[in-house]
């Protein structure tokens, strides 16, 4: 990654020297030039700017966010920005490379998670089980697990899905408010009212994921995919199963993770097992088969479908998606 990088910075400086460019240009637009590497963030500052400014995303819709790696392109977008928002986690390394290179150059660059409570990444029960009788089978490797576990415990990963929580993504949009008006302080006005308007549509969204949660039957998820949502189940007490933790790069899940989501989907009438956007429903799809739960998309909203971006699909419509999908696992 790094020497692609590399490659990526020295190929954008000479794009910049033959184009006769510097290093951060005026738009020709006039308005403020807000770059986001994440949908979430894009349409946050997107509802935020209004008029006065116009927002890129860095990480096209329908990429993988956690694989990306930046085009010289994608370089002087960054360089050429005047606020750049970008989530600061580990699958976002690259963005500090380039920030070192010509960072001075932007207004304001932001670190969303940055000042926030972050949660620290967890082995799904189910996961847990498997992972159990996975070290029953090896406790002749006792003495180098041990070793092993006691190094990794140095290491905290904290989970980077912090807009998944309504709640959390009224302080990101503060956040990104603050940023523009810091950048143009001329339409500081406008930046905080439209702010304004759309934390308070946040704050409904909250009040109607709280309104299916005590209606529900049950309290726990199921999801035969990767588990981005840890955010928001701790900020509506939701219980989860899962078949991989966060966003892990395994595709295939150990036999007894998958022995037990479906043993605990049967035991417990789970009505719904849930898959995330643009995954393969492989792992959920087997569970179903197996225990006649029906299979439903849960939007974690990092990224979106090409036909969502090209039809304006908002953040706020994901989480209305979300909204009927848990009504649904919860009865």
């Amino acid at each position: 990654m790094r020497r692609i990088l590399a490659i990526g910075l020295a190929a954008a400086v000479l794009l910049l020297a033959l184009t006769g460019c510097g290093a951060a240009p005026e738009s020709d637009s006039g308005k403020l030039q807000v770059v986001a590497t994440l949908f979430p963030y894009y349409d946050f500052a997107r509802a935020i700017g209004g008029e006065d400014a116009e927002v890129t995303l860095l990480v096209a819709a329908g990429r993988e966010a956690h694989s990306f790696e930046p085009t010289p392109l994608d370089v002087i977008k960054v360089w050429r920005s005047d606020v750049f928002l970008y989530n600061g986690g580990e699958s976002e390394a690259w963005v500090e490379e380039i920030l070192d290179a010509a960072g001075e150059n932007i207004r304001e660059t932001v670190a969303i998670m940055d000042g926030l409570a972050l949660l620290e990444e967890e082995m799904a029960e189910g996961m847990q089980e498997s992972a159990s009788a996975h070290d029953h089978h090896d406790e002749h490797d006792h003495d180098e697990h041990d070793e092993h576990d006691e190094h990794n415990d140095e290491e905290i990963e904290y989970d980077e899905h912090v807009w998944t929580s309504p709640v959390m993504a009224c302080g990101i949009c503060e956040t990104i408010r603050d940023a523009l008006c810091r950048a143009d302080p001329a339409h500081a006005e406008g930046y905080t009212a439209r702010a304004e308007d759309y934390i308070a549509k946040l704050q409904d969204l909250d009040a109607q994921f709280r309104e299916v949660v005590a209606q529900g039957r049950r309290s726990t998820l199921v999801f035969g995919d990767r588990f981005p949502l840890l955010y928001f189940c701790r900020t509506y007490d939701l219980d989860y199963r899962a078949a991989f933790q966060g966003c892990a790069a395994d595709t295939e899940p150990r036999l007894g993770t998958l022995q037990y989501l479906i043993d605990y989907v049967g035991q417990e009438e789970i009505p719904v097992v849930y898959t995330i956007e643009l995954s393969s429903h492989k792992i959920a799809d087997a569970i179903a088969e197996t225990t006649g739960a029906a299979v439903l998309t849960f939007e974690s909203g990092q990224t979106v479908s090409r036909a969502d971006f090209a039809a304006g699909c908002t953040y706020l419509d994901l989480m209305e998606r979300n909204v009927a999908a848990l009504r649904e696992g919860l009865r």
